[in-house]
């Protein structure tokens, strides 16, 4: 069934996850074998295997692209010099990435956290060259490599407020230069860099309370080290070295983790993009160590924070998690304007949904990180060359897209080419089975089976249409299964193949199961028919609530709040593609979807009388 309107989404949500957790239990162990008896997880394709025809997409990853390979290589690498005590020609690139050995956080001004995006950059584009095989890509990344190489220092560490934050994003830059662009010594660089970095490290996983606080020598700390043990784990599967699981293990944050994972909700007051993120490491602990313990803590956290998530799919506003039942998130619709970190923020619950979904094949998973794509990131202003950068989506009453002159090359400048690649991943998943189709987005993707070369070709307007069309190519008749994603909302949604309607109606919040012997040409069509609405802030604030249809939020664009009731609300009405009005008290309110927002001011959430 789909919500009904005024259903509160946290308790809709709440219904689907209890339901998933439930059903985990019994079914997670008969997929396959895998380790320690842990179901083999549903296998990501590599980027270069999926092709996206959207324009929206392909846009925010040719616009970051542009700006990463336009970046002065001195520049990039003037910090690190600086740290290492090395000559450091060039300019600086400003903002958060210029070194400032006198920066006070308290008087601002550039240097807050001077060469932090390199590795997230050098992540991009690797992940870039995966897609476009572009040998200036590849160039570029092995020269950055070579340069960083050269600066490696413990006095840039030693100088460095964010230790173990700013080697956490050198890891996974090493990584994936590995991975994706075959760099011979990203292993020997990361063992350096590591051997360097280590020393300069709490023992074990510290947590912060999300106050700044000195130290002895008065410079001001805010580290992460509760979050490095993903990207150590992934380099032990990558084959990096004992030494990395063993470190990863090291730094598992389990004093979060514990209470999590036996349901206790201790969200509140951390800060969100990071504290998000750090399931990601509980994720990689249940996979590289089959340790379930954090699995449970994923899953849980991944729920509670789903009860505290706005109807965009963002959260945490001004960058803290709140306490289960608060009133903030209602409050922050007046009283803030930074409501959802939003690149960090969709990286951090891209790759977290991804893990879940993967081990769970619960379709909710993928039908958040859906609501998130369209609602946040995928509506994100680009970022430019001289490094403004979209920080947070704004849900106040008064709401517009804005950059902010404080947050020049800030986190969300690494994270943003991150999201932009990491779409492809997202989209579809295959097992020994066949093919997983996760997200609704105009792409190809390309494999091997059973001595076939096949195409699966998706084809549509969604979310703007109902109707998703798909085709088939393959070298040779083939059976595997087809799985589609029928997310929560949809009301009678229907599968046709071949012109020919299923018998079987596909239940919303699951995957459609298909399988069959595939011949060349073989057409699908998936019709998931949408409705507007409305689901409330909170459920003591039935009254102030966002109107959807399907996964997008429409959000008014209106200088004041008018008073709505449901019915005016309910019966909006479509006009041309992109855009929705409705009448109320006489005059026309224009809705439109965020991507779609430039500089107008907006509602997210609108009063019902």
């Amino acid at each position: 069934m789909f919500p009904m309107a005024a259903s509160s989404r946290r308790d809709f949500v709440r219904s689907v996850f209890t339901i998933a957790a439930g059903s985990l239990v019994a079914t997670h162990w008969l997929f396959g074998k895998g380790h320690a008896g842990i179901a083999k997880p549903l296998d990501q394709f590599d980027y270069g295997q999926v092709t996206l025809f959207s324009e929206l997409h392909e846009k925010q990853l040719e616009e970051t692209r542009a700006v990463l390979m336009g970046l002065n290589e001195d520049s990039l690498l003037k910090p690190f010099r600086q740290m290492s005590g090395q000559l450091a020609p060039g300019d600086d690139l400003g903002g958060w990435y210029t070194y400032n050995p006198d920066f006070d956080f308290r008087k601002g001004g550039d240097g807050f956290a001077p060469s932090a995006t390199f590795g997230q950059w050098v992540s991009a584009l690797s992940r870039m060259y995966a897609i476009r095989k572009d040998d200036a890509i590849r160039e570029k990344v092995l020269r950055l490599n070579r340069l960083y190489a050269a600066t490696i220092s413990g006095e840039y560490y030693e100088k460095n407020r964010f230790p173990t934050y700013c080697y956490d994003k050198l890891v996974c830059g090493l990584l994936d230069s590995h991975k994706h662009v075959g760099d011979p010594d990203a292993f020997s660089i990361l063992d350096r860099t590591t051997d360097v970095a280590l020393p300069h490290f709490p023992s074990h996983a510290v947590e912060h309370d999300t106050s700044w606080r000195a130290n002895k020598d008065e410079s001001w700390t805010w580290d992460e080290s509760y979050t490095i043990s993903e990207n150590l784990f992934l380099a032990y599967q990558l084959g990096a070295g004992e030494r990395y699981r063993k470190i990863g293990q090291q730094y598992l944050d389990d004093d979060y983790y514990d209470p999590l994972s036996a349901g206790q909700n201790v969200l509140a007051g951390r800060h969100a993009y990071s504290y998000i993120n750090s399931l990601s490491s509980a994720m990689q602990a249940y996979l590289t160590l089959g340790s379930e313990k954090h699995f449970r803590a994923a899953r849980n956290g991944f729920e509670m924070l789903s009860n505290q998530s706005f109807a965009t799919g963002g959260w945490g506003p001004d960058e803290q998690l709140r306490a289960p039942g608060s009133p903030d998130l209602y409050r922050s619709l007046s009283q803030t304007h930074a409501s959802f970190e939003t690149p960090c923020g969709s990286y951090a619950h891209f790759k977290l949904t991804r893990y879940l979904l993967r081990v769970t094949r619960d379709s909710g998973y993928g039908d958040s990180m859906e609501r998130v794509m369209y609602n946040t990131v995928l509506g994100a202003k680009p970022l430019m060359p001289d490094g403004r950068t979209f920080y947070y989506s704004d849900y106040n009453f008064n709401g517009r897209k804005a950059y902010r002159d404080t947050q020049h090359w800030a986190c969300c400048s690494g994270t943003l080419p991150q999201v932009a690649t990491d779409y492809r991943i997202s989209t579809y998943f295959r097992d020994e089975k066949g093919l997983w189709v996760n997200l609704y987005v105009p792409s190809s993707v390309r494999w091997k089976d059973d001595g076939a070369d096949i195409c699966f070709l998706q084809k549509g307007d969604y979310p703007f249409d109902e109707v998703v069309s798909f085709e088939l190519k393959t070298s040779k008749p083939v059976k595997f299964a087809v799985r589609l994603r029928i997310p929560a909302w949809a009301h009678a949604p229907s599968i046709s193949i071949n012109g020919r309607r299923l018998r079987t109606q596909p239940a919303p919040g699951t995957f459609a199961a298909i399988e069959r012997k595939w011949e060349n040409g073989d057409h699908i069509e998936l019709d998931l028919p949408m409705a507007l609405r409305l689901e409330p802030i909170d459920g003591d604030h039935q009254q102030i609530a966002a109107l959807l249809y399907g996964p997008l939020v429409l959000f008014a664009i209106t200088d004041n709040q008018v008073p709505l009731n449901r019915t005016e609300l309910l019966a909006a009405t479509r006009v041309g593609k992109t855009a929705w009005h409705l009448l109320a008290s006489g005059s026309t309110i224009k809705l439109l979807p965020f991507t779609e927002i430039t500089d107008e001011q907006y509602s997210t959430y609108l009063n019902l009388t």
